[in-house]
């Protein structure tokens, strides 16, 4: 079911740890909150009477969204009209029940595991695939058009008749108002098929389920009659809870949400946010499953546990791969770039914080004077996750060295009492410094910026002061997490027994706990970013106003219980008694450092603005009688002035304690240039018979590169013959075009030619046959016809189709007429790399080749600074500028909202959320000037003046280095030799 509410952005005025998210981008939050408030529920007017619901087709038509029901209700209800469909799910729900009656008790269990597995394949494979296809491709819209079973027989177009008599009769009985089957969008009616697909899957993947946990279900042996009912009622509460979730989520999100239906179209209604969508995160898929634990309890099998952890992170793989990019491409597309209004007098809008001093082509450079900025510092360089490890970095290096010594006297010390008592005692030791003296810093650091002045001190600035800060507290969070892990393995054994007790129960329990430890640190980040993490608003200027999104819409402090449910998870694993005292510590010391240090940090920021519960507690709340609600209030002033007495005792204190001195890994995604290898048929069909390959022509147009790129093929290192200007027998030259330049492709085919025909991008090395193509092409492919593939990214780039062209007008001598058409590669559809290329074009959607391009190269031309003037600093900044503009346009897809038209228009916000164009972007420059970047510095810059600036900068300083000349300030050369005074 779909999650539609589960992550929509809720917008409040204070916040704890929520600290100063400077750019969070709120995306699935604010998606899956659209999605909610599109529900089908009836909306009343003033008058009281019925309002339609309208949906609205990608194509702009509206039309009336008439009411439906759920699946049960549907099915098992007897005042709902009933169907074919519905006896054919009701038939195969038997035939489940039939088989745990008829099948002998040995085979119940690997059968009915089978059959779930199978269920629970179709529900997030099957429908997973459907539904990522529909969403990029509009797939299961173009199979509905393409067979037209929705199109009246009357009209003579509909090859199936019969088929078409079924699904109206099918859809019209189910909804007998307000829906007309010959009248309603093509989207609509293919969405209702899809809807009774999906009851048929999760209908049976939830009876497949509870038979099997029937089969598995037993008794444990020697189990008292106390701890049987325990077992029992827990088990109860646990799926009545499960029920509760479901019903809620339904009432809120109705069947348009839990059908998925704006993978089709969208509704427009009001935004609602309560029940338990306030409660959890993704609560369908999380809380929501609830009930398979409370399964597993009653059935007392680990049989029915494993395969309830394997159907939930099936479940999780479903939202992250298919639902989530679906709300991000869907409800939070990029904000529109700032353009400039005034096209004579356009501001710029310069990073001090990146680019402290950048100058422009004509300003004096500014001495480097370290002031304050209570500026946010750029994230052109961030600290967490493996993909973030820079072994150039001594906070990095130094981390793995401490860790490996760490490993390293784990692994060869022996686990006896001496030395479990050092680790255990490092272990508390890191815990108290993690907690105690990172604590004290920041509470200095809230009150006086002591880190800050330090720095400033000795001439350094506030940005020099934060990485410093950064370094500290990722190395203490680091050792103190090894640490911890350290004295659990020591004071670890294997079970003698798995079978025994709670044995296997407690590692699985501990194992769930270590991974919702982990969720909540991802979460964390994902919320708070590179700046929050690192308390970024102790060190500077924060807005005033708190953003909630994440896991924050839910839980003021997600770390004072869930950040540490890996630590007693690990008290679980280990069953040791020192590993609970030390994960009591722990937590005393991670709630009084938010206590202590994070809540008056935010109070002062933030005052009376502070959000004083959560979305949970509120819904708690609002559950809870009168008294309850009260005894609460009391608890939380009890709890709140108790804190206070350790405030003072610390206070009194101060004077006679020592003063002290002063992310979690998010997964990483390695990207992976995937070759081509998928073979093909090599035979040629047997349709081809007919088709004039004379016929069939390729003729590609491009943005050509500059007349001089054709020199830089002649390096001086060939013959002397190889050195001379080629030798052309013809008046053709060789095609070079622009890196990233969209390349316009003209084709001519018979009038006859299939419709299925379509036209590939490859690198020429890649096909050793001229006949067939034997590589895939990525995506790097557009349809000749409209309307023809299963996808409407693949119609991408067409321009004209068909276009007949006659014989007159044919200068090759040929006396019939040809069809002709024009289609454009660009942006996704083109190769990111130098290289020389060809077009294909394939007959009747196989890989027969009908005709081959000219082969063209894609080049990047080198800058060259001999001919060009340096300004009175030795800066070439303007010719840069203008060298980088045209280009950094191509790697933007020449995209109006994103690509700059000038050199001091700001990058549209995509540019940060997708990093391939950061990442086009530094493989240009890296070819043009032979000067490497970090993506991040591409993001951080903004604009073209600054990148501009950064490369200018980056070759004077490299310039000592360099084997080339420079007309910037470098060492000279024999070249060109000046006195270095005069």
């Amino acid at each position: 079911m779909d999650d539609r509410h589960s992550t929509s952005t809720y917008r409040a005025d204070d916040g704890l740890r929520e600290r100063n998210v400077a750019s969070q981008q709120a995306a699935l939050n604010a998606g899956r909150a659209v999605l909610a408030n599109m529900a089908e529920g009836e909306v009343k007017d003033e008058e009281g009477k019925d309002k339609k619901t309208f949906g609205r087709t990608p194509d702009g038509t509206v039309f009336t969204v008439p009411q439906t029901h759920d699946m049960v209700t549907q099915l098992l209800s007897p005042s709902e009209p009933k169907n074919l469909s519905d006896l054919v799910v009701l038939l195969i729900l038997g035939l489940h029940f039939a088989g745990l009656w008829l099948l002998p008790s040995s085979a119940r269990v690997p059968v009915f595991a089978a059959v779930y597995l199978f269920w629970r394949a179709c529900y997030n494979a099957g429908i997973g695939w459907l539904l990522h296809n529909q969403s990029q491709h509009k797939t299961l819209v173009r199979w509905a058009a393409k067979t037209k079973i929705f199109v009246n027989p009357a009209t003579g177009k509909n090859p199936h008749p019969e088929l078409y008599k079924l699904i109206k009769r099918e859809l019209e009985i189910k909804i007998p108002k307000d829906y007309s089957f010959d009248d309603a969008p093509l989207e609509y009616n293919t969405w209702l098929v899809f809807r009774r697909l999906v009851d048929l899957i999760l209908m049976c993947d939830f009876v497949s389920y509870c038979l099997f946990a029937l089969a598995c279900s037993g008794r444990p042996a020697n189990e008292s009659l106390l701890m049987g009912t325990v077992r029992w009622a827990s088990g109860i509460i646990i799926v009545l809870f499960n029920l509760w979730v479901k019903l809620d989520a339904h009432r809120v999100v109705k069947d348009y949400a839990w059908y998925w239906g704006d993978f089709f179209y969208l509704i427009d209604q009001e935004l609602t946010f309560d029940g338990v969508f306030e409660m959890a995160p993704h609560p369908m898929y999380s809380v929501g499953y609830a009930g398979y634990y409370g399964i597993s309890l009653m059935a007392a099998s680990y049989k029915v546990l494993f395969i309830s952890i394997i159907a939930h992170a099936a479940q999780f793989a479903f939202l992250v791969l298919v639902e989530n990019p679906h709300i991000e491409k869907t409800y939070n597309p990029p904000a529109p770039r700032k353009r400039s209004t005034d096209h004579g007098t356009i501001s710029t809008v310069s990073h001090e914080s990146a680019i402290p001093n950048a100058p422009s082509a004509t300003a004096d450079p500014a001495p480097i004077v370290p002031t304050f900025t209570p500026k946010q510092p750029p994230l052109t360089h961030n600290l967490l996750g493996l993909r973030n490890l820079d072994l150039y970095r001594t906070t990095d290096s130094s981390i793995i060295l401490i860790q490996l010594l760490l490993l390293t006297l784990t692994a060869v010390t022996p686990s006896t009492p001496v030395y479990q008592f050092f680790f255990v005692l490092n272990a508390a030791l890191w815990r108290i410094w993690y907690s105690g003296g990172i604590g004290y810093v920041l509470n200095q650091q809230s009150n006086s910026k002591a880190w800050t002045r330090h720095f400033v001190k000795y001439g350094e600035t506030p940005e020099e002061a934060w990485r410093q800060w950064k370094g500290t507290y990722h190395l203490s969070m680091t050792m103190c997490y090894a640490s911890f892990i350290a004295a659990c393995w020591k004071m670890y054994s294997l079970p003698p027994d798995w079978g025994y007790g709670l044995a296997l129960l407690k590692h699985v329990l501990g194992a769930g706990m270590i991974a919702l430890q982990i969720w909540t640190s991802v979460s964390i980040y994902d919320s708070l970013g590179e700046f929050g993490w690192f308390f970024g608003d102790f060190f500077f200027e924060a807005p005033r106003k708190l953003t909630y999104s994440g896991i924050y819409r839910f839980l003021n402090n997600p770390e004072r219980v869930l950040g540490l449910a890996g630590v007693w998870g690990a008290v679980l694993i280990t069953g040791s008694r020192v590993i609970l005292v030390l994960a009591i510590i722990s937590h005393i010391l991670s709630l009084a450092f938010i206590q202590l240090v994070e809540r008056p940090h935010m109070q002062k920021l933030y005052g009376r603005s502070l959000r004083r519960d959560a979305g949970l507690v509120k819904s708690l709340k609002r559950s809870l009688p009168p008294s309850l609600q009260q005894l609460h209030g009391s608890v939380d002033k009890i709890f709140d002035e108790s804190f206070e007495i350790v405030e003072d005792l610390l206070e009194a204190a101060r004077p006679k304690l020592a003063a002290g001195v002063s992310t979690f890994v998010k997964d990483t995604t390695a990207l992976f240039q995937k070759y081509p290898a998928r073979i093909t048929i090599s035979r040629l069909d047997a349709d081809l018979a007919g088709y004039d390959q004379r016929d069939y022509t390729l003729t590609v147009e491009g943005t050509e590169v500059s007349s001089g790129a054709e020199h830089e093929h002649r390096s001086g290192r060939e013959g002397v013959n190889a050195r001379m200007p080629l030798d052309r027998r013809g008046e053709q030259k060789n095609l070079v075009f622009q890196y990233g330049a969209p390349i316009r492709v003209k084709w001519t085919a018979p009038l006859n030619h299939s419709k299925n025909d379509w036209v590939g991008l490859y690198m020429v090395t890649d096909n050793t046959s001229r006949e067939v193509t034997r590589v895939s092409s990525q995506g790097r492919w557009i349809a000749t016809n409209w309307g023809t593939f299963d996808s409407v990214t693949c119609e991408e780039g067409i321009i004209s189709s068909d276009v007949v062209i006659p014989a007159s007008e044919i200068h090759d001598g040929e006396n019939h007429d040809l069809a002709s058409g024009e289609m454009v590669f660009s942006g996704d559809k083109l190769w990111w790399t130098q290289g020389v290329f060809e077009f294909r074009y394939h007959h009747n959607g196989k890989h027969n080749v009908m005709a081959i391009s000219r082969p063209f190269e894609i080049s990047i031309s080198r800058f060259t600074e001999d001919e060009i003037e340096a300004d009175q600093h030795g800066m070439v900044q303007t010719a840069v500028e203008n060298a980088l503009l045209p280009v950094v346009r191509n790697c933007f897809d020449r995209n109006p909202d994103i690509a700059p038209e000038t050199v001091d228009e700001q990058y549209g916000s995509l540019v940060e959320r997708d990093g391939k164009y950061a990442k086009r972007v530094v493989f240009a420059v890296r070819q043009m000037f032979g000067v490497e970047f970090a993506p991040e510095v591409v993001r951080a810059d903004g604009n073209v003046r600054n990148l501009a600036w950064r490369i200018c900068n980056a070759k004077k300083v490299l310039a000592p280095y360099s084997m080339t000349r420079s007309n910037g300030t470098t060492t000279p050369t024999e070249e060109k030799k000046e006195p270095l005074l005069e």
